[in-house]
């Protein structure tokens, strides 16, 4: 069962979702981390990440489990290794291929079969779990958007907001993967709300609904 949590950069949805599955005594499962792992593994193997059948004959090959909030890439833990900038970068070219989103959809779909998840991405709800029991789609001001993310990265507002839109532009305009909100899920506006209140907000929807 999961509990899937979607929404733009800069949302919220990591610490959303890793405060909700907390609360509600689940596990967090970071789908962008496991494109970092993709992308990790392409850099160590000094393969072209714009090959898309040799990306996702890297990416097929990768086993990726999470241990609470640390990634485990092939028995290694690889938390602080996905997390640099140019695993980042990486992670944003090797994530378009449909062969390497259709590798981690399925170890996501295997990893939810097994377990009771919070599960946040860009395409949870609408992908990975269409059959989700609670899908929420996370939205704020760009504004806003930037300046957290200028705040966890150290750059100027300016250029993180640049870098959102082309971001959100990609996210949305790609063939496979899209971002875009399921018709059945629910909106939750973070921008004047703390990630406490957003994430009790969430955990009061799940309680009704029975699923914790």
């Amino acid at each position: 069962m999961v509990i899937a949590i979607d929404g733009p950069a800069g949302a919220g949805k990591s610490t959303v979702a890793r405060g909700l599955a907390d609360e509600l005594g689940m596990t967090y499962l970071d789908s962008g981390a496991m494109y970092r792992c993709v992308a990790l593994a392409v850099s160590r193997e000094d393969a072209d990440p714009d090959d898309p059948q040799g990306v996702a004959g890297v990416a097929g090959d990768l086993e990726i489990a999470f241990d609470g909030e640390r990634v485990v890439l092939d028995s290694e833990d690889v938390t602080e290794a996905i997390r640099t900038p140019e695993i980042s970068i990486l992670a944003s070219r090797v994530s378009v291929h449909p062969g390497v989103r259709e590798a981690m959809v399925m170890r996501q779909r295997e990893l939810i079969s097994r377990g009771q998840y919070v599960a946040e991405g860009r395409d949870i709800g609408t992908v990975v779990s269409p059959d989700a029991p609670l899908k929420v789609f996370l939205v704020a001001d760009d504004s806003v958007r930037a300046r957290r993310r200028a705040t966890e990265t150290g750059r100027s507002v300016d250029e993180v907001l640049s870098d959102l839109a082309e971001r959100d532009r990609r996210d949305t305009e790609r063939e496979h993967g899209a971002l875009r909100a399921a018709g059945d899920s629910v909106e939750v506006d973070t921008t004047a709300l703390t990630p406490n209140e957003v994430v009790e907000q969430i955990a009061e929807i799940a309680r009704a609904r029975g699923l914790a």
